[in-house]
């Protein structure tokens, strides 16, 4: 009787083959959906660092308007930030922001350029498809007339080639 008890009580002791296999499946198949997931947030985070440096740019072009009722005359096809009262602005993942004239009526264009940056084991590019690329912000005044509030345009502009993948720029 001692014995049958015994070896009741030690029957049950672990777990088996099978299921640490399923474990291990399980976790497998989370780290492949969320390392995808991972990389995608950190780059579109770092490309957010551009679209809240680019907060001051934004206002000092928004009051022109307001006072002004136009643009036109905010830029000769060529603008320095220290027109409209800024200082030049770079952050650890935006190299520059510059302001560019599109158009025959010269409307002034934020450009804003990420840095090209790699990792210290293997000088792979660490911002994937954002590295060295840019992304503009384009003031759109035409819908709602003189005075209005401006309305700001997400795109590659004048990037070309080294534009930002629509995937990890800023929303408007």
């Amino acid at each position: 009787m001692k014995n049958l008890q015994t070896m009741k009580q030690s029957i049950q002791k672990g777990f088996t083959l099978i299921e640490l296999m399923i474990v291990v499946a399980i976790i497998g198949i989370l780290a492949a959906l969320a390392i995808p997931a991972y990389t995608d947030y950190t780059i579109k985070s770092r490309v957010g660092e551009g679209a809240s440096l680019t907060g001051a740019f934004k206002t000092a072009i928004e009051v022109y308007w307001s006072e002004n009722g136009t643009l036109n005359g905010l830029t000769d096809g060529t603008v320095n930030p220290v027109t409209l009262g800024l200082t030049a602005v770079s952050g650890e993942y935006v190299s520059s922001i510059l302001i560019e004239t599109v158009g025959a009526n010269n409307t002034p264009t934020l450009e804003i350029n990420m840095h090209t940056q790699t990792n210290k084991l293997g000088g792979t590019p660490t911002n994937g498809g954002a590295d060295g690329a840019c992304f503009t912000y384009t003031p759109d005044t035409a819908t709602n007339g003189s005075g209005g509030n401006i309305i700001w345009g997400v795109g590659d502009g004048a990037c070309g080639a080294l534009a930002i993948p629509p995937k990890y720029r800023p929303k408007t």
